[in-house]
């Protein structure tokens, strides 16, 4: 475990993300443990930074005997934040889709719910008010936005998996990075039904169809299509479940800092993508 430093794809990948913190005393020689700890544990079921060091101090103190204060902990994690996106990009899939078909939504990761979010003052750096309309929530927070490729009968395989504040709309967020994407269908919810009609885009957004003002109910023609939308583009909604029941990464109230949202959401992101696509028998 304390070799990780010493690791070629450690050394060329993840170390040029964590130079700024380099020379700083209280982070040089801890980069090993903060990752070996943090991830496995939060495969293990440990939902939060204070159990990741509980779990890591009673079980893993011989592995780790400079494991330092909780406190310092914590500081020592938030100083790495930047390494977990880089972490997250390795363990996603390189090449072309394993389908012509993606999939595409957005979950919320809440610092604040209802009336509590007109007074969050937390991370509003990279936070700000939204709503969740699966969930009718309003929220002080962030989402989590996925794309990836369809697999019939499982889980969906993330290619993309990035964080806004909650108050952007998804469709943007689609557009930015559509060109890099190779799918020649995409099924998503109502939230991108305008980029149905964006022709610039390199493939076909599918979505369910929305009602026109006054109207009451679909026809039966637009029902049935917006049914075979909604079954193509489901199993993300089970993989946004999945990795909830993982990581716990949705109840974010405890974040008191724009650098341990950053930890929070992606360090829980690399564990589930660690599960997902490592060890896919535990998945």
């Amino acid at each position: 475990m304390d070799d990780l430093e010493d690791h070629p794809e450690y050394a060329a990948y993840l170390s040029p993300s964590s130079t700024t913190f380099e020379h700083n005393s209280l982070i040089r020689g801890h980069h090993p443990y903060l990752f070996s700890a943090t991830i496995p544990d939060v495969v293990k079921g440990a939902l939060t930074i204070k159990m990741l060091y509980d779990h890591a101090d009673r079980y893993w103190r011989e592995w780790f005997p400079h494991l330092p204060s909780y406190g310092a902990y914590v500081q020592r994690l938030n100083r790495l934040a930047d390494v977990f996106p880089a972490l997250l990009d390795k363990l996603s899939p390189a090449g072309a889709p394993i389908t012509p078909t993606g999939v595409a939504d957005s979950f919320p990761v809440v610092l604040a719910q209802q009336s509590r979010r007109f007074t969050a003052k937390v991370a509003h750096e990279v936070a700000n008010s939204g709503y969740c309309p699966t969930k009718k929530l309003y929220y002080h927070g962030v989402k989590v936005h996925a794309i990836g490729d369809e697999r019939p009968g499982t889980l969906p395989l993330p290619r993309y998996l990035g964080m806004t504040p909650a108050g952007l709309n998804d469709g943007p967020v689609l557009e930015q990075i559509a060109p890099t994407l190779t799918y020649r269908n995409l099924f998503a919810d109502k939230a991108y039904e305008y980029l149905s009609r964006q022709p610039t885009l390199p493939f076909t957004v599918f979505t369910p169809i929305r009602k026109v003002q006054g109207q009451t109910h679909l026809d039966a023609a637009d029902r049935l299509f917006s049914t075979a939308v909604s079954r193509v583009r489901q199993p993300i909604e089970a993989l946004f479940n999945w990795i909830q029941e993982k990581t716990g990464i949705e109840a974010a109230s405890k974040v008191r800092s724009s650098r341990g949202l950053l930890v929070h959401v992606f360090g829980r992101l690399v564990a589930a993508m660690f599960l997902l696509n490592v060890l896919p028998q535990s998945a």
